[in-house]
């Protein structure tokens, strides 16, 4: 690997961890109510390129929209250097244009919230499509950035045709993620509405207590549907869990190399963790700052998650029926680690 190409891998590493940034930027506007700090408008906020005397949720808006512009510029900056440093047909080429591609659909759901104001105590169930879909598609873009930056360090192509059991079980781990994922999305979306529309976070008799402040009957019954995610959420929650340390044993034990090891004892580690995390999340009844430590621990099980399908999944890896002869590879991060 030449020296431009480390550099490009370094950069592609970076690029990821702004994205993990950014997002958890999103989600502190969304937990402090703070999606219409910028009013209707976009990309001007409350009309102005750059407001003045505005409020501490102004401000919180706008500089969630100021890191998704860098975040913007930085993925031009990814695509040309990624079409000038590597050939046609090249897997860092294809991962550049599916990580734009994510960052475009992104910025159009941000966008359509802010809109549609779909945002802060907005309470409908459209939103709550809206926000389950954001979240997916936020996913989409860790998972492709997380390839793009292993496969300029070295990483190979996928295999996904006869992987028997480490294929199917990476694949039910993955879709439990994204289950996992719209429903916390739209959990989440009920801690801060209740924050925003009663006085505690108590759920007993809640419909009462949201017509008595004002709210709509129709609302108050979205709101309560809402809330009600965060009884099924840690279900859903361990359930997923225990299909991606599975996923995790299966690629370790039947895929075993230096890297599938290192990323199955990550997510054993990661999923012990957030599991704990979860449980305090909810015993304090979800402070913003434990949200964001909660999400913020979904982006790291979801990039060593698909870490650790690129690994188990590298063609040069056949079913173990079928190795007998085939030569075991250390993968892309001791690549990464000599061209350091």
């Amino acid at each position: 690997m030449n020296t431009k190409l480390t550099r490009f891998a370094k950069f592609a590493w970076f690029y990821l961890a702004l994205n993990v940034i950014v997002i958890i930027w999103g989600g502190i506007v969304r937990a402090t109510g703070s999606g219409a700090g910028c009013g209707a408008h976009w990309p001007t906020c409350n009309g102005d390129i750059i407001p003045s005397n505005a409020s501490w949720h102004t401000w919180v808006e706008f500089s969630h929209r100021m890191s998704t512009g860098v975040l913007g510029i930085m993925t031009i900056v990814l695509v040309v250097w990624a079409l000038r440093a590597y050939p046609r047909g090249s897997l860092v080429r294809l991962g550049a244009w599916l990580t734009a591609f994510f960052i475009i659909t992104e910025s159009a759901i941000g966008a359509g919230l802010v809109l549609l104001e779909l945002v802060a105590y907005n309470v409908s169930i459209a939103r709550a499509y809206w926000m389950a879909g954001h979240l997916l598609n936020t996913l989409g873009l860790l998972g492709v950035a997380a390839l793009l930056a292993w496969w300029a360090s070295g990483g190979e192509k996928l295999q996904f045709k006869r992987q028997g059991a480490v294929g199917w079980t990476l694949l039910l781990a993955v879709l439990a993620m994204f289950v996992l994922g719209a429903s916390g999305a739209v959990a989440a979306l009920g801690d801060t509405l209740l924050e925003g529309l009663v006085d505690n976070k108590d759920a007993i008799d809640l419909i009462p207590r949201l017509t008595a402040a004002g709210v709509s009957t129709t609302e108050a019954t979205i709101v309560a549907g809402l809330v009600e995610m965060r009884i099924y959420h840690p279900m859903i929650a361990i359930i997923s869990g225990l299909l991606v340390t599975l996923a995790a044993w299966v690629a370790r034990t039947q895929r075993p190399s230096p890297d599938t090891r290192r990323f199955s004892t990550a997510l054993f580690a990661l999923f012990v963790a957030q599991l704990l995390v979860g449980s305090l999340n909810v015993a304090l009844k979800a402070p913003v700052w434990i949200q964001m430590v909660h999400l913020l621990m979904t982006n790291f099980i979801w990039i060593a998650l698909v870490l650790l399908a690129a690994t188990a999944l590298d063609h040069r890896l056949h079913p173990v029926k079928a190795t007998a002869h085939a030569p075991q590879v250390s993968g892309a991060a001791g690549a990464s680690g000599r061209a350091g």
